[in-house]
């Protein structure tokens, strides 16, 4: 009897000194590897480079632009057809080359929407079959294209892409911190699997050595052969969750690895990740107001309130001027000179002058105008609507996360002193076990309790981070650091 307590006592502490000397990943470990290296945080980082070059694009636009275009060759042999002086059409050939290059320097008027424009121009015609060549060129010219009473997008796109782009860049945060939640969510779906699997571990060698003190017992008359089955079927019941459990940790440990990109390189992915239980609960206050302002200053859904506001203005906007009167007013004066040498160009140029004004103005369009800015009208009211719900929800989910916070620290007090009594009850009940003062049915309901506890008081930890982690997904803001989140 003496020999088998000691050997229980031998085998109770070896797990503990062999877990003792694995080096443990904590929570803070594993949610900085899926910031570094998880896909997710990757696909993040590109969205964000996008968002840059995009909103770089953007700004490029109220730049001057220097372009070089035209036709160079420009060959072409074929009859065309000649009108004759009494009517008859003759087929004459043709054979020339007519090239062209245009230099221009651009610059949109972001206010109004127009562009003005430097230019300088040169054409050459060589006419194969006259055997002659001729230049025309325009050394300078300075003109402007400006739209009338028509809708300007430029105006409105310095409205909207600054939006965009701060919505982009709130939006990479909010990424990152989609990865630490998701991360930890699966932390501590293998980390429950890990203490499971060390319940099942004890509850079998537990039950093992239990069973042979009754073997022991029996012999000596103190127990029953009926409590004698019922611990053996317990050791069979140990070996069967210990099966189970150990299958559902493996298939942990590869999700949370795979996730995060975990990568050993002496051993691969199928290397063990032991965890440790995060049980330091930071200590600080949340205050709703403060949340929810935090949320509207950082959040990108809150800027994007204003972004779909905004946009449903432009539509209206753009639907009332494109229906109505459009014009667009061309001007330009420069120099301009041919000859048959390209020098003559620049020799005593002449002035090049036009204007020209073309409009459009709808009639009669069967109230289709009408029906465009009624529906945008509609379309701003649906938008207006909607942000305002969205915004009600937005409140909602800050003021739920911030109490159930609250409520959920409490339960990892709570639950871990619960798991404190239950593995006190359950030592004591297997000591009263051993000096045959305990039945085997009782036991067996301190080992269901004591199980029942630890796993409630790891479930309350899952909560409360996860909690945690979503309240800072909700405001980007780090209540603990008391500092916004960048």
């Amino acid at each position: 009897m003496t020999r088998i307590y000691y050997l229980l006592i031998f085998l109770c502490w070896l797990p503990s000194q062999l877990l003792a000397q694995t080096q443990l990943t904590t929570l803070t470990d594993v949610i900085q590897l899926a910031q570094g290296q998880s896909v997710a945080a990757k696909r993040a980082n590109t969205q964000q480079r996008t968002n840059i070059w995009a909103y770089r694009s953007f700004l490029a636009q109220f730049k001057p632009q220097l372009s070089l275009d035209g036709g160079l060759p420009n060959f072409t042999r074929s009859y065309i057809q000649v009108t004759q002086p009494d009517g008859n059409i003759r087929f004459e050939p043709v054979s020339y080359n007519n090239s062209i290059l245009n230099l221009s320097l651009s610059q949109t008027i972001a206010p109004t929407g127009g562009t003005i424009f430097v230019q300088k121009q040169i054409q050459r015609f060589d006419n194969f079959i006259q055997n002659n060549t001729l230049y025309n060129g325009i050394p300078f010219g300075i003109g402007l294209s400006q739209p009338l009473f028509q809708f300007n997008p430029m105006r409105w796109e310095k409205k909207v892409q600054p939006l965009l782009f701060a919505e982009g860049n709130q939006q990479l945060i909010e990424s990152l911190e989609q990865v630490s939640l998701s991360a930890t969510t699966l932390y501590f779906d293998l980390l429950v699997a890990q203490v499971n699997l060390q319940i099942a571990e004890t509850n079998r060698a537990n039950n093992d050595t239990l069973y042979r003190i009754a073997l022991h017992k029996l012999d000596l008359g103190k127990i029953s052969q009926n409590d004698l089955l019922q611990l053996q079927l317990s050791v069979l019941n140990a070996e069967k969750d210990l099966a189970s459990a150990r299958q559902t940790a493996a298939v942990a440990s590869l999700r949370l690895k795979t996730f995060v990109g975990y990568r050993n390189e002496n051993a691969g992915q199928s290397a063990p990740l032991e965890l440790a239980i995060p049980n330091q609960i930071p200590e600080f206050v949340v205050d709703v107001k403060r949340a929810l302002n935090e949320a509207v200053a950082n959040r990108a859904g809150a800027i994007g309130f204003r972004r779909r506001l905004l946009e449903a203005e432009r539509d209206l906007e753009k639907a009332r001027k494109n229906n109505g009167l459009n014009a667009t007013l061309t001007a330009g004066y420069g120099l301009s000179n041919q000859g048959p040498n390209f020098g003559d160009i620049y020799v005593r140029p002449q002035n090049r002058e036009y204007i020209a004004l073309q409009f459009t103005l709808p009639i009669m369009t069967w109230g289709r105008a009408q029906a465009i800015v009624e529906t945008a009208k509609a379309n701003r009211e649906l938008a207006q609507q909607t942000v305002e719900q969205d915004k009600l929800t937005f409140e909602q989910e800050i003021f739920t996360q911030v109490t159930l916070l609250q409520m959920l620290r409490q339960q990892v007090t709570l639950t871990a002193k619960a798991d404190e009594i239950g593995q006190s009850r359950y030592q004591i009940a297997q000591d009263r076990f051993k000096l045959s003062d305990l039945s085997v049915t009782d036991l067996g309901i301190a080992t269901q309790e004591k199980d029942r506890a630890r796993r409630d008081a790891i479930l309350a930890l899952r909560d409360y981070w996860q909690a945690y982690y979503t309240l800072r997904l909700l405001t980007l803001y780090d209540f603990e650091l008391n500092q916004k989140i960048n």
